[in-house]
């Protein structure tokens, strides 16, 4: 009967990757509920059991890539990829209305490029009082802190060991966690409550992850408009990272 069942689950990984993704979100929601009155909203959870999955998955199997190596859970890997998460971000997209859009302007504008130089600069910061002095190491975990997507696209444009694309991967993943669960907490204190300071939010953070889960937690209705600019901020620091921001370290470290 199990040798059965895991051949059934192990040909249609895709079916059970959605059901094992949508009994967690289940569980999350229902722990937010339960234990935290929706203050520490489900979709933070669910990151969080995520993570304590693909680690115990890891060490379990001995493996390098979390559940993903246990043979009955292989269509998570096919879930969590490109396709779909490409795929969620134009959904998401078309959430938006243009003209709520439009009138965020110029300050939208100015939001992403002072949230890249920020973020950017914190991590430099960061790197530098963990002994870190080379051009490579400071832009790559500099540009994690823009966001874990940027930071390794940055290291493997520039040369950087993996090593430091590890640390860049963790900095991007510790500010969408913080970014997630502190922004239902001080949306009432910077008036997180409309398109348009969800716009420059979206913008400011850019963590796409972390921005979608917050504006989640303080209003549903508020998340195209974030995730809209956090999706310009991440394409905004691949782009700056390995070329401007780069060239401006190296041009200061030297």
């Amino acid at each position: 009967m199990y040798e059965a069942l895991q051949k059934v689950i192990s040909s249609y990984g895709l079916v059970s990757g959605f059901a094992v993704i949508g009994a967690t979100m289940w569980l999350s929601y229902w722990i937010s509920q339960r234990f935290t009155q929706g203050r520490l909203h489900g979709s933070a959870i669910a990151i969080f059991l995520g993570l304590l999955l693909a680690y115990f998955g890891g060490l379990f199997t001995g493996g390098k890539k979390g559940l993903v190596d246990i043979s009955v859970l292989s269509g998570i890997g096919l879930m969590g990829g490109a396709m779909l998460r490409d795929f969620a971000i134009v959904a998401t997209a078309f959430g938006v209305n243009v003209d709520e859009l439009k009138r965020a302007g110029v300050p939208g504008v100015i939001s992403l490029l002072f949230g890249i130089g920020s973020s950017f600069v914190a991590g430099v910061v960061v790197a530098l009082a963990f002994g870190y002095t080379d051009a490579v190491s400071l832009t790559t975990i500099g540009a994690g802190a823009v966001t874990y997507i940027v930071g390794p696209v940055t290291g493997a444009a520039i040369g950087a060991s993996s090593e430091v694309m590890a640390l860049s991967i963790a900095a991007g993943l510790v500010k969408a966690i913080l970014v997630m669960i502190a922004t239902p907490f001080v949306a009432p204190y910077i008036g997180l409550n409309n398109p348009r300071t969800a716009v420059i939010f979206g913008g400011l953070m850019g963590t796409s992850s972390g921005v979608a889960a917050g504006l989640a937690a303080t209003d549903p209705k508020l998340v195209p408009y974030g995730c809209l600019t956090a999706a310009f901020y991440t394409a905004l620091g691949c782009l700056l990272g390995p070329s401007l921001l780069f060239f401006i370290v190296r041009g200061i470290a030297a």
